[in-house]
């Protein structure tokens, strides 16, 4: 029994540290904090704007329907007619993509990932990361390459926002001949069409964004469970005071 106690620590050991390093980004950089604001509603139509003008021509986010977009985030139909939907025709339709997908993979090798679950999947900081960390790479077949995917097929779809910029990697070899390779820092090529803070509140939001659709009763179940807690307190005071009351005569 102890043994297998044993080996059931190291399982969950093993798993721990397996997660950690999926934390960091696969080409030796730190995974970013995103510090998206799930409450935030301006920063979330923000995101879901962003998100149908750089992302949707690519990338569908079947799950999730723009009724619910709007409901939740306060739009009006004729807002999400005007501002979100491109290629839809009822409130009903879910995100779909509007290239063909014979054609991505054609372009691309392989076609793009629907996004619905990627923030769960992945998790916010990794695609915050993923988002600022293109760099130019006249080897890949895009011109680009990502220092948290490295070998993306995606092309730098924000190079107009962002710029270009060139990464700088240093490789070390130690005594038995093994190569490390550790990101140290990009260098801005070509400016882009706003400055490095305001990129990341535009990427951040459609994080935020990617966060919401991931799982859009969040917003209902943390009220929910606030309701329970309180719940739960004021049955808890109840219960002792009616303990003491029955008790009271009892020594």
């Amino acid at each position: 029994m102890a043994r297998l106690k044993n080996i059931d620590s190291f399982l969950i050991v093993t798993i721990c540290l397996l997660a950690t390093q999926g934390l960091a980004a696969s080409g030796g950089a730190e995974v970013e904090s995103a510090n998206i604001d799930p409450n935030n509603i301006n920063s979330l139509q923000r995101g879901a704007a962003n998100f149908m003008n750089y992302c949707s021509g690519c990338h569908s986010a079947k799950y999730v329907r723009y009724k619910t977009i709007g409901e939740d985030l306060g739009l009006s139909e004729e807002m999400l007619v005007d501002s979100l939907m491109f290629n839809a025709e009822s409130t009903f339709d879910t995100i779909q993509v509007s290239m063909p997908s014979d054609d991505a993979s054609q372009w691309y090798g392989t076609a793009p990932p629907d996004l619905s679950l990627m923030a769960r999947a992945k998790g916010v900081d990794y695609i915050f990361t993923f988002l600022k960390g293109f760099y130019v790479d006249a080897e890949s077949p895009t011109g680009v390459d990502n220092i948290a995917l490295p070998g993306t097929s995606m092309p730098h779809v924000l190079w107009e926002l962002q710029g270009y910029q060139s990464a700088h990697f240093e490789s070390y070899e130690d005594s038995e001949g093994f190569v490390t390779t550790t990101f140290k820092g990009f260098k801005q090529i070509t400016p882009g069409m706003i400055d490095s803070e305001d990129y990341d509140k535009f990427i951040r939001d459609i994080v935020n964004f990617l966060s919401y659709i991931a799982e859009p009763v969040r917003g209902f179940r943390v009220m929910l469970g606030k309701w329970v807690i309180i719940y739960l307190i004021f049955f808890l005071i109840i219960a002792r005071m009616l303990k003491k009351q029955i008790w009271k005569d009892v020594k």
